[in-house]
């Protein structure tokens, strides 16, 4: 299976023109939600191109530190509300916005701990009020988190549980080492963490697709190439490395 994706792929990025002569780097700035299935996708890209791709993975809000302190890249991948905000406000270029993958929202516990109940959203919330600590993120899905615990009518009682991690740490940080009974992230975040056992996404009537999507940089230095990096991201054939890493491709 992967010889036959790397075929396939370089026969793709051999019809965008790519050549070894013209190899360059790309710099990409990118949310960690995409990060495991990227991680093994850009290998393949800087082999069939020759092309090389320096990436700096971060959290949200210091992904959005760095653009406003005005650091270059080729490339932003990052959730699709702040891709359209970044085309608005001119950092992107307008209409170069590409859906990579989404990924709805999961639960994880350390390893080899008791798996809650998260079936039914009435179980969800009884496993909530019963945690003795909830971890969650700065990112889309903590955002998210907070609205639903609205929602469910348990902010003032899990409020003293929560405990919510640094912009660019994992949730499965705090699962793995104990810190927290239970966490919530991204299910492409909490999934194949170390040292955490992931319980289940969040059942349909509370769940939360979030669309992750790539953006070209208005003043990016290599955009030719930034194009063809994200056309091999959504080649058919990394649909299924998507899929591997908790994601629907697109």
């Amino acid at each position: 299976m992967k010889s036959r994706i790397v075929t396939a792929c370089a026969l793709l990025l051999s019809s965008l023109g790519a050549t070894m002569a013209g190899a360059v780097e790309i710099t990409v700035l990118s949310t960690q939600a995409t990060e495991q299935a990227y991680r093994e996708l850009v290998p393949q890209f800087e082999k069939a191109t020759g092309h090389t791709v320096k990436t700096t993975f971060t959290g949200t809000l210091d992904a959005k530190k760095r653009i406003a302190a005005g650091e270059a890249f080729d490339l932003l991948i990052m959730s699709s509300p702040d891709i359209d905000a970044f085309s608005t406000l001119g950092t992107l270029v307008r209409g170069s916005r590409v859906d990579l993958a989404k990924s709805g929202v999961g639960v994880g516990v350390k390893a080899g701990a008791p798996k809650p109940d998260i079936s039914t959203t009435e179980a969800f919330k009884q496993t909530l009020l019963s945690a003795k600590s909830i971890g969650y993120s700065t990112g889309p899905s903590g955002v998210y988190v907070m609205d639903l615990f609205a929602r469910l009518g348990v902010t003032d009682q899990v409020k003293p549980k929560l405990k919510q991690t640094p912009t660019g740490v994992f949730v499965g940080t705090i699962v793995a080492n104990g810190e927290v009974e239970i966490g919530i992230q991204q299910v492409s975040e909490m999934s194949h963490y170390p040292g955490v056992d992931f319980v289940g996404a969040l059942p349909a009537g509370i769940q939360k697709m979030t669309i992750f999507s790539s953006g070209i940089a208005a003043k990016g230095q290599q955009p030719d190439a930034a194009k063809a990096l994200v056309k091999f991201l959504t080649a058919p054939n990394a649909a299924e490395v998507f899929k591997k890493h908790g994601m629907e491709p697109g």
